[in-house]
């Protein structure tokens, strides 16, 4: 998702801090940008439901397109789709760097992939939409872990708020492996995903 917005912009206008550095923003301005900003209301359901759909591609850093092909996979799994949505996306490469604390944002988690420094199952994977099963492991490779990103990480410093319980994470050794498919109360999105759901089914 390549979007030219501010970051801090961005989540005001999306009513969630998309990076850490972002949050002291929001907090201090939590209302979107502009003159207009404070009394700015939605006032129709395509609103709304656009909205929800902007926040879940934002936190994701995700493009429309894949957003789309996620919701197409999420209607033919049994039980709720909204949720079977979030769990699709939970599953992507850069998904699980960013919860295992190995990356602080997303976007930089999706540098990490693209650049190879990320391995699934001991073998380099550079797609950041790669999508991980229950048993895969994830570990960055030899050659990166000197770099200051990964001393970081390796000494917890971007360790999540809350532990994803879904995950198995030894820290000091940068590895993580999946151990099953993360519920949708587990996963730390704000988003209302069946306010999408009605978006892509109308």
């Amino acid at each position: 998702m390549n979007n030219p917005r501010p970051k801090a912009k961005l989540s005001r206008a999306l009513g969630v801090p998309l990076t850490p550095k972002c949050v002291k923003y929001f907090e201090a301005r939590p209302y979107p940008p502009g003159v207009h900003g404070r009394s700015r209301k939605k006032d129709s359901p395509y609103k709304d439901q656009l909205l929800e759909k902007q926040r879940l591609r934002a936190q994701y850093n995700i493009r429309e397109a894949q957003l789309r092909l996620a919701f197409e996979r999420a209607r033919k799994v049994e039980g709720k789709t909204g949720e079977a949505l979030v769990v699709d996306l939970e599953r992507r490469l850069d998904a699980i760097v960013l919860r295992a604390g190995f990356a602080r944002t997303i976007y930089q988690a999706r540098q990490f992939v693209v650049h190879r420094h990320i391995l699934v199952n001991g073998k380099r994977v550079d797609r950041p939409s790669y999508r991980l099963r229950p048993g895969d492991f994830i570990s960055v490779h030899e050659r990166s872990k000197p770099m200051l990103p990964f001393q970081t990480a390796a000494q917890g410093g971007y360790a999540p708020a809350a532990n994803a319980p879904y995950l198995d994470v030894r820290t000091d050794a940068l590895i993580a492996k999946l151990e099953r498919l993360p519920e949708r109360r587990e996963i730390p999105v704000v988003c209302d995903e069946q306010q999408v759901v009605e978006f892509y089914s109308r």
